[in-house]
């Protein structure tokens, strides 16, 4: 399991290494249309490009973020409970979200189905074929939902062999007073 952990990991960390790329591309592309605004010239569409950098970046940036332990989590519940009761919190809580996920992810294809049949554009200057932007978006919510899935089997496998301090590790949370530490 935790070679299976190791490597989504490994993964997920130039996952977001070329999402932060994209973003920094992003960011030198709204600079310059903001430069050449003021030479009385714009590029354009740095507005509905941004948007859809930043939701291809959220997609494919919550594997990332779960792996590395950092979605949000109430744990006024948790705190109060022995290792094995964290265990049973966590794996509830990781459940939920791999479910979630993967709702997401299969809501998501009808859309770009529908994109893809009908070449569907955006109704905006630019016209951008929406199943441009569409199929990396759905590809990162696909890939948290596989990456959830596994984290949990890897975690209920911890638990089953009752292995708690490794569950924690790979799927618990850091309150405030952790981060303190």
């Amino acid at each position: 399991m935790q070679t299976v952990l190791s490597g989504l990991r490994r993964i997920n960390r130039g996952v977001a290494i070329l999402v932060g790329v994209l973003l920094l591309a992003c960011v030198a592309f709204v600079l310059a249309d903001i430069v050449l605004r003021q030479l009385g010239s714009s590029l354009g569409g740095t507005d509905e490009i941004s948007g859809y950098v930043m939701a291809i970046a959220t997609s494919w940036g919550m594997a990332f973020t779960l792996i590395e332990l950092g979605h949000v989590r109430i744990d006024l519940l948790r705190s109060r409970v022995a290792s094995r009761g964290r265990a049973m919190f966590d794996l509830l809580s990781l459940l939920t979200l791999s479910v979630t996920v993967t709702l997401i992810a299969v809501q998501g294809w009808p859309v770009l189905a529908r994109s893809l049949a009908n070449s569907s554009r955006a109704n905006t200057p630019l016209e951008t074929p929406l199943a441009l932007v569409q199929t990396p978006w759905l590809l990162g919510w696909a890939w948290f939902a596989v990456v959830s899935w596994l984290t949990f089997i890897a975690a209920m496998t911890m638990v089953m062999r009752r292995d708690f301090a490794a569950s924690e590790a790979t799927i618990g949370t850091f309150g405030e007073l952790d981060a303190l530490k």
